[in-house]
């Protein structure tokens, strides 16, 4: 399996089988099968390089009694209300933050970088466009993407960014032991992240009275925001089993394997024929369900790798309020776009 926006890079490398003819072979209708932006990520100058398995999209994440401790009705944050906008959401976490007598976070209301906070999150959410696929151009800096960073950097300026690091460090370090995550332990009140991390909260926290909605909107009236992942099957280049490997791929993203496997791991399937049976989903999962139709995705580039390492330095650098949102994002641009010549025209 493979991260499924990196393989038009991997394809690019020449890593990877053509699957085109051979996938037509078994279903010459399949692309009208699956989710489009799925499929899309597939492909790399015409061609089949995969078939997309599964997906998975990101909602915030929130303790019930820790809102209920700082006074808000958890209520307010129901989905039916549809999204609060970023300056509720800040107002809630304020009235969470909670630090010790050596003035360090004891608890925290949301830090915007967490888990999946990432530069697609809060790009997308501020209308940003990461890529302009016709003219062979990445677009970072873009008013949309910029001002997703730049509300990054005044949420850190904020609350302090030694402080957030610290309090990073101290409960949710690399390499913390699922148990001992702080939106379990009862120390991060609401945060951004997958469908996954549901399996870790029935497996280590099945008491924790939590939800999950809407990722907060800019301004009140905006409607949902969300970007898709996911991951893909396919076949490295020079496969003496491509036969073979291309019937199991084709079974394992076909409607019986992705049933077995949306229950089994809280991700959502890709293929549009089972997306909306609500027998393969908990409760909980409705959310993610119903975000694969209004979700975005990551650009499908033959540097998608490279250039999600370049925003992601460019985000370490904005949260630390070590560079202007701009600049950051003009690095990125410059460490990106002569690498992406290399592959134009990309359509």
């Amino acid at each position: 399996m493979l991260d499924r926006f990196t393989v038009a890079q991997r394809a690019s490398d020449g890593l990877l089988e053509d699957l085109t003819e051979d996938l037509a072979k078994l279903d010459p209708n399949l692309k009208d099968k699956y989710l489009p932006f799925a499929w899309d990520e597939d492909q790399y100058r015409g061609k089949t390089y995969g078939l997309p398995f599964d997906t998975d999209t990101r909602g915030l994440f929130y303790n019930k009694q820790m809102l209920r401790d700082a006074g808000v009705d958890p209520e307010e944050l129901d989905r039916k209300n549809g999204p609060i906008t970023l300056e509720r959401l800040r107002e809630i976490a304020r009235k969470i933050d909670t630090k010790d007598a050596q003035g360090n976070y004891a608890k925290v209301g949301f830090i915007p970088q967490l888990e999946q906070g990432w530069h697609y999150t809060w790009g997308f959410l501020f209308g940003g466009e990461f890529a302009d696929l016709k003219a062979g151009k990445v677009t970072p800096t873009h008013p949309g993407v910029v001002a997703g960073f730049q509300y990054l950097y005044d949420y850190n300026k904020e609350m302090g960014v030694q402080q957030v690091q610290t309090f990073i460090s101290s409960y949710n370090p690399p390499n913390n032991p699922p148990q001992q995550h702080p939106f379990i332990t009862g120390h991060l009140a609401m945060m951004i992240t997958g469908d996954w991390f549901m399996n870790t909260m029935r497996t280590y926290a099945p008491d924790v009275d939590y939800d999950i909605t809407y990722i907060p909107s800019v301004k009140k009236g905006d409607g949902p925001s969300t970007w898709a992942g996911g991951w893909t099957f396919v076949i490295p280049t020079g496969s003496k089993k491509k036969e073979a490997a291309v019937r199991f791929i084709y079974w394992a993203c076909g409607a019986d394997g992705q049933r077995i496997y949306t229950k089994e791991s809280g991700h959502c399937p890709t293929l549009l024929s089972i997306s909306n049976d609500e027998s393969i989903y908990t409760e909980k999962q409705s959310y993610f369900r119903e975000a694969l139709f209004f979700t975005k995705s990551r650009p499908p580039l033959p540097v998608g790798a490279l250039y999600w390492d370049a925003l992601s330095t460019a985000q370490d650098m904005v949260v630390q309020n070590v560079k202007m949102p701009l600049e950051a994002l003009q690095e990125a641009e410059q460490q990106t776009q002569p690498q992406l010549n290399k592959f134009l025209p990309l359509q």
